[in-house]
């Protein structure tokens, strides 16, 4: 038996492997957050640590320099220990994990979605409100003349403030009463749950105790989770934030997540990836930045792709990616988050936004809802960008959608600096035509990058195109400073030295990096050819677009246009409108109507299978080039 030893962020985890053990697997069996978006067959380079004692049979790769390799850095994902080793697990590598960021509420920007959809959705007559609210009553205290229960004395003063015809007790109400009532002189605050004439308490408290009801909103991604910690009684936002997804280190893409799962232990490994690991911790920092307890989130409403739903449920997945495609649900209801074993209120509901498709979900019916495209006459196009291409077509008398397989790279997978949208990635660039210098912005408040995001990669990529650095096929085609070849000819372009910025290697983007991407945005734009074509249309139709997903703080569209990610329309057309499926769920947590109508747009909704559609490949062949094979297509884009 040989012992594996990581050292993570300061501290160390021990663990036993056998000879020839992959380095990657005993990772995960230690529960060692390690990125790995390729799942682990050497194509990203995402998941490079530092052997620091013993010995790993790993072969080179070109992820490694030979400076690199001859200071221990390796591969996990292809390296096999052979003896006791020292392992060092570098930020990056963990990032996806490490990074949990929580905003600063009192940035007005990162509450204007929620302000925005709520303003939109009640000027469409959807009201706010839900069936949670917090109601004090007092009470005589019992004598000998007047020894009635205390659950039927609340019930009494219930029913007479409130009107509802019967009042029934959650457990861990019940067990608390008897102390809360006496210890409070017989005035006392009810959480109540209410459905028709039938309110359940849920909690009960000092009359005086100004808890928020507390709701939890989560928008469960591939690569990133997001979520909100909302006081139900006025729809307030009391904190945000946001991390990676636990199971990215069983692979990128939602394939390669559902034969993981299929693995004897693979469902619980990942359903204990996204609870215990990603959307727990969150939770646990929101009620830490808001001051409550875990025990005073009430309800929890989740946004998430098909998959992802059924991986978060420990639901069996693989008929999702196997002809015909048939998921277990699309709707489901009345689950209790105790079910999942989550540490918040044992009562609290759990509500799924609902799925249309096996590959498109929840994520899409709440973000289009948040989108208010339903309710309007414009033609538009709503499209969110992650780890899979959903998009949205319609107005308020039809609505069609359709998923392509993006892949990870608008979130920063397969790119070889690539990161999620968080402090240190580089989300804004501009190029010198002249110098080939480049000038870029940082998100948060790090000194230096550690990586680039989605918007970043965007303009990278638009900006080495318009400075004539790099052809119509992603080739390098001038040389610089900032421009070098390995010995395959290979080139890559250097945004930020090594030496500038204290990490291990350069912050570069190559040209393996930008053919995934390439392939990213064509995925996206035949997407929406196909879709549009389908119905006899054109882009000429489309009054407005919306573009959402967390890929950065914003969108250059001119340069999603440059690439052609987005179709060449007039720029005033475009809107970024962020992260809506979180903001959908917000709205479907705090207002009983806005989940009734994400309801009914599910149900509505129009599917359209890409892959049966005629002329879909050669569409995508065709938009794998900046910014495409037909230039007659992007008018306005200049030709370098």
């Amino acid at each position: 038996m040989i012992q594996v030893t990581f050292r993570v962020n300061g501290s160390e985890v021990h663990i036993n492997a056998n000879k020839g053990d992959k380095l990657l697997s005993v990772a995960q069996r230690a529960n060692v957050a390690i990125d790995a978006p390729c799942s682990g067959n050497g194509a990203c380079g995402k998941c490079r640590v530092r052997l620091l004692k013993g010995e790993l049979e790993s072969p080179k790769t070109r992820h490694i320099t030979e400076e690199e390799y001859v200071m221990g850095w390796r591969l996990a994902c292809i390296s096999r220990v052979l003896t006791d080793v020292v392992v060092a697990v570098p930020d990056i590598a963990s990032a996806y994990r490490s990074r949990m960021k929580v905003a600063d509420l009192s940035s007005p920007k990162e509450l204007e979605i929620f302000e925005r959809t709520k303003a939109e959705i009640e000027a469409a007559g959807i009201p706010f409100g839900n069936n949670l609210s917090a109601v004090t009553v007092g009470m005589a205290p019992p004598t000998n003349d007047d020894t009635m229960p205390d659950n039927e004395r609340v019930a009494w003063a219930l029913r007479a403030q409130t009107g509802a015809e019967k009042v029934v007790f959650a457990f861990l109400a019940l067990k608390k009463l008897a102390r809360v009532l006496r210890d409070s002189d017989f005035n006392i605050r009810c959480v109540l749950e209410t459905e028709g004439d039938t309110a359940t308490v849920l909690d009960v408290m000092p009359a005086g105790d100004t808890t928020p009801i507390a709701g939890l909103v989560v928008d469960l991604g591939t690569t990133s989770v997001a979520a909100l910690l909302v006081n139900m009684e006025d729809g307030s936002v009391l904190a945000k934030a946001s991390t990676g997804n636990g199971q990215i280190r069983y692979g990128a893409d939602v394939i390669n997540r559902i034969i993981e799962s299929g693995r004897e232990g693979g469902g619980t490994r990942l359903q204990k990836a996204v609870v215990d690991e990603s959307i727990t911790p969150l939770a646990e920092q929101l009620c830490a930045a808001a001051g409550i307890g875990m025990k005073n989130i009430y309800r929890m409403c989740l946004a998430g792709n098909t998959t992802m739903n059924h991986l978060l449920l420990g639901v069996y997945a693989e008929p999702v990616r196997m002809e015909p495609y048939i998921p277990t649900f699309f709707h489901c209801d009345d689950i209790r988050t105790s079910s999942l074993h989550m540490r918040l209120h044992p009562d609290a509901r759990l509500i799924l936004a609902p799925n249309i498709g096996s590959y498109v979900g929840g994520d899409i019916t709440a973000g289009c809802f948040a989108s208010m495209l339903w309710n309007k006459e414009e033609m538009a196009l709503f499209i969110d960008l992650g780890t899979n291409g959903e998009l949205v077509f319609g107005n308020n008398e039809f609505l069609m959608s359709c998923a392509c397989s993006a892949g990870p790279a608008f979130e920063g997978g397969d790119i070889s600096c690539g990161m999620r949208a968080t402090d240190g990635a580089i989300d804004a660039m501009k190029i010198d035509k002249a110098t080939m210098e480049p000038d870029y912005t940082v998100i948060g408040k790090a000194r230096h990058p550690v990586g680039i995001c989605g918007s970043g990669i965007i303009d990278t990529i638009a900006e080495l195109f318009k400075a004539g650095i790099i052809n119509g096929k992603g080739k390098f085609s001038r040389e610089g400073r900032r421009i070098r070849f390995d010995e395959n000819g290979m080139g890559e372009y250097i945004i930020a030295f090594k030496e500038d910025t204290g990490l291990t290697r350069d912050i570069s983007i190559n040209e393996v990096d930008i053919d995934n991407f390439i392939r990213a945005k064509g995925a996206i734009f035949s997407a929406t050819m196909t879709m549009l074509s389908s119905m006899g249309m054109d882009p000429s139709v489309l009054e407005h677009v919306y573009v959402a997903g967390g890929i950065g703080s914003g969108i250059n569209m001119d340069n999603a246009v440059t690439i052609g990610m987005l179709p060449d329309i007039d720029r005033s057309c475009f809107s970024y409108i962020g992260n809506s499926s979180l903001a959908g769920a917000y709205a479907m947590l705090t207002s009983q109507k806005s989940r009734e109508k994400v309801d009914e747009l599910a149900r509505t909704m129009t599917y359209l299978e890409l892959s049966t559609e005629p002329g879909y490949m050669d569409s995508f062949v065709g938009a794998c080039f900046l910014p495409h094979t037909d230039a007659e297509m992007f008018p306005s884009v200049q030709l370098y």
